[in-house]
């Protein structure tokens, strides 16, 4: 069996939390499975976690040089972890693998969360003649932060009744097909991981590929996917999810306006998580660029900072219930954006933590998704996405946010407020676009397809907004090539609707806008 990740990733800490990995020196029967036992228990529904061997541990990270396990060593130690993960109680083998680091070899045990917890192990070893015996007491360890500790009654009893609620997305789906799965993606994706598995999918049996990564079940005379490989293995994930999709709703003269812009992204998550922010950046977000006459430097500000919005996407994406018919919608008002995902948040978050930005989560509603994510560098760690979201907030001087539920916890609001000079602007920013649309209306322009229409009208918007804007600027912002940018903004020109101004620079001609 193959690893999910890489190595060097699980060695950086970038993607896998500290807390999830734990490095030993050397082989130790007794604590190394009591670790295993506690990430199979998976109390918090973190995803279980990893256990590296021939790496000594100082603060909680990899001290380098790593020292690695003796070539020698090796066989003993894996037929020795055999035999005592036999000891655990129900039957639990974790997924091992001999890697090399640096010219060394190092052994990880990848102990993903069990279906059939609570899992349980011996308490204590007796050695004798270099031979360990297990005693009959068997306790179920849990993790707790980065430690590994014997559970209090009242954990003991939640271990029970989580063995009863598997988490949705780690479900097996009954109304779907081994054929389901798209080969294509999986291998996209274990690509973009540097997963190990990459390399035998060619040789070996696609279910088997699927099951090393956890998105099957485990049943040889019954094979179905599990609901996290059809949300990111399948095209359309929302035939078997429905509703699983992204709205992006425009309100530009407000709620009460009449005009709405509505923009759907479907598909498997990541890509529609991606594909929805890439509009956003490019349709939503405004850039103002301040020029200092004393310095070369110029200071950049955002309507709203991406950072802000990619990771409170992202979070919705990740804590969204896939078993609720609601999309995640993604409002957009003049004055602030709201992300709105059902259903609320885990009871162990306050409403009064909410309003003070104090946020612990202690249980996850889908750990599979969560590793996924982060996985694809599209969420941080547990626990750090307000943080993330409030220092980009600060850092832009945009107001601070706002998260809303309710006491049933039916529902999730992140609010995200306009940078103030923006929201200054709007009205007149509102009268350029105006004047532009009309000025577009009355000259006739011959273009063959509405589509080049509404480019045209939008690079005129924009270069309203920014007239300092390169076109190297625009192609990428409207997600085109330079050379059709160059060639609609000569149409532009030549209908005497801009002109060049210095290098680079196209400012809109003879559009004056009173006041």
């Amino acid at each position: 069996m193959g690893l999910p990740t890489n190595i060097n990733t699980l060695l950086s800490g970038n993607v896998v939390e500290w807390a999830r990995i734990e490095f030993k020196e050397s082989w130790k029967p007794e604590a190394s499975l009591k670790t295993i036992c506690a990430f199979a228990n998976d109390i918090d529904n973190w995803g279980g976690g990893y256990l590296i061997l021939g790496v000594e541990e100082e603060n909680g990270r990899p001290k380098f040089p790593i020292k690695g396990i003796p070539i020698d060593k090796v066989d003993d130690i894996l037929k020795d972890l055999l035999n005592k993960c036999k000891m655990i109680q129900p039957e639990y083998l974790p997924v091992v693998e001999v890697v090399d680091f640096q010219e060394r070899k190092l052994i990880v045990i990848w102990a993903p969360g069990g279906d059939l917890r609570p899992y349980k192990s011996p308490k204590s070893f007796t050695y004798s003649n270099g031979k360990a015996t297990a005693s009959t007491e068997k306790i179920p360890y849990i993790r707790r932060m980065a430690s590994t500790i014997m559970p209090s009654l009242s954990e003991e009893n939640l271990l029970y009744s989580l063995a009863n609620k598997i988490p949705f997305d780690d479900r097996v789906n009954q109304q779907s097909e081994l054929e389901d799965l798209n080969v294509t993606l999986i291998k996209s994706y274990l690509t973009k991981v540097k997963s190990s598995l990459i390399n035998s999918i060619e040789n070996e049996e696609f279910y088997s590929i699927c099951q090393n990564m956890g998105i099957v079940n485990t049943l040889p005379e019954y094979r179905k996917p599990k609901n996290i490989g059809l949300l990111f293995f399948n095209m359309e994930p929302d035939k078997f999810f429905p509703y699983t999709q992204i709205e992006v709703v425009e309100f530009p003269d407000g709620v009460g306006g009449d005009k709405i812009i509505e923009k759907i992204f479907k598909g498997p998550l990541d890509q529609q998580l991606q594909d929805a922010l890439r509009y956003i950046q490019n349709n939503i977000i405004k850039e103002e660029i301040i020029k200092f006459p004393d310095r070369a430097e110029s200071d950049r500000y955002y309507n709203y900072p991406f950072a802000a919005i990619e990771e409170a996407l992202a979070n919705a994406v990740y804590h969204k219930g896939y078993d609720v018919r609601e999309p995640i919608e993604v409002r957009v008002e003049p004055d602030k954006i709201e992300i709105l995902s059902f259903p609320g948040p885990d009871r162990s978050i306050t409403i009064e933590g909410l309003r003070n930005y104090r946020v612990v989560n202690r249980r996850y509603r889908n750990r599979r998704i969560g590793e996924f994510l982060k996985e694809l560098h599209l969420t941080e760690g547990r626990n750090t996405g307000f943080g993330k979201i409030l220092r980009a907030l600060e850092k832009n001087g945009s107001p601070k946010p706002e998260f809303e539920t309710d006491e049933n916890r039916n529902y999730f609001i992140t609010r995200l407020y306009i940078k103030d000079n923006f929201l200054n602007k709007k009205n007149s920013q509102n009268v350029v676009q105006n004047v532009v649309q009309n000025v577009v209306q009355n000259i006739k322009i011959d273009v063959k397809t509405k589509k080049r229409r509404e480019r045209l009208l939008k690079i005129l918007e924009i270069i309203s907004e920014n007239s300092e804007i390169t076109i190297e600027e625009l192609a990428i912002k409207l997600n085109i090539t330079k050379r059709t940018i160059d060639r609609d903004i000569q149409y532009l020109k030549e209908l005497k609707l801009l002109e060049r101004k210095e290098d680079s620079l196209l400012l809109i001609n003879n559009l004056k806008v009173d006041g």
